[in-house]
């Protein structure tokens, strides 16, 4: 039986997996995983709902509009319904380039485009994406209460929003929930941001838990050097070396653990972040049905505190070593 958890101060009570639909939204757009199959994705949606995750994150700009319509398609005939949980503020001009929007009647519209891509009444989970342009957080998060008022959403939260951005937003109206990223190999929110949100009782979903597919354990560094030009993974530092190589032998690491259980090392990554308390649930992104097997075990897996300690300590290890012989 999958574990709940409720969510900051809403009544959602959510599994500690989310299926994530960023790369759904195909290619052809600035932050493309490159191409997918419509179909892949379908299956991959109705297979993570099969192993007991009961919310969708999503986003209007995943593939321009996309990933919201197949979310819509995958979920038609679904007779349980799962949550869905998508955000606003990055909008796209008739060139498809993205620019980021907070303004009031920009946010309604987003609103109104994503329920009817969604083929949705009302959105569980409404998040403004980035706090951008930070002049408009107040303005944005106004209308963002008042869409939660009048119904078409029924709670709404935060991504990528900083302690103080939050602190200007629960001048307005409660946040429910925050999105930011966090891993193993991105952890600066640790310090500030989740103790904050743990204090004021907002709700932490994390995206990019397996580091965009890194920690998985089935990322080679042959497979890293050959990501393709419209995979915004090919830019990334973390996939290129010398970080690539480090990086590559934690996943390693992360293997001999999860050997002992029989998890997958993806599996590891997604219950590190899941051992701290402020943390609701992961966001594990999606792309076939086939990829569901390799981490729904992690919906019940959680690690020992000796695990964690491990973790920690060949983490220290190695930046020691980088500096000693650096």
């Amino acid at each position: 039986m999958t574990e709940l958890k409720r969510l900051g101060n809403s009544d959602l009570r959510i599994s500690s997996l989310g299926v994530g639909a960023w790369a759904m939204g195909g290619s052809g757009w600035q932050f493309a995983w490159g191409d997918q199959d419509d179909k892949d994705s379908v299956g991959a949606i109705r297979a993570a709902l099969d192993a007991g995750m009961n919310w969708i994150d999503t986003a209007a700009v995943y593939g321009l509009g996309h990933s919201e319509e197949i979310v819509g398609q995958a979920l038609r005939d679904v007779p349980n319904k799962p949550y869905v949980f998508t955000k606003c503020e990055r909008r796209w001009d008739s060139n498809r380039k993205i620019f980021p929007c907070l303004s009031a009647g920009s946010i309604r519209k987003e609103c109104e485009d994503s329920l009817r891509r969604l083929k949705l009444d009302v959105i569980d989970l409404y998040q403004v994406h980035w706090p951008e342009p930070d002049a408009d957080i107040e303005e944005g998060w106004t209308e963002m209460a008042r869409l939660k008022e009048e119904g078409k959403v029924r709670w709404i939260g935060v991504s990528n929003f900083n302690v103080e951005q939050m602190r200007r937003a629960l001048n307005i109206a409660p946040i429910t929930s925050l999105q930011p990223p966090y891993s193993l190999l991105a952890r600066k929110v640790e310090a500030e941001i989740l103790p904050f949100a743990r204090a004021n009782n907002i709700g932490v979903i994390v995206y990019s838990p397996m580091r965009a597919g890194l920690l998985t354990g089935k990322m080679t560094k042959e497979r890293a050097i050959n990501l393709p030009a419209d995979d915004w993974r090919s830019r990334d530092k973390d996939f290129q070396e010398p970080n690539l190589s480090r990086n590559l032998e934690l996943v390693e690491f992360l293997r001999e653990i999860g050997n002992r259980h029989g998890r997958t090392p993806a599996e590891v990554a997604l219950a590190w972040t899941l051992h701290n308390p402020a943390v609701s649930g992961a966001i594990v992104g999606l792309r076939r049905p086939d990829q569901v097997h390799g981490v729904s075990w992690a919906l019940s897996f959680r690690l020992s505190p000796e695990e964690v300690e491990e973790i920690e300590a060949f983490i220290q290890g190695a930046r020691h070593h980088r500096h000693v012989s650096a």
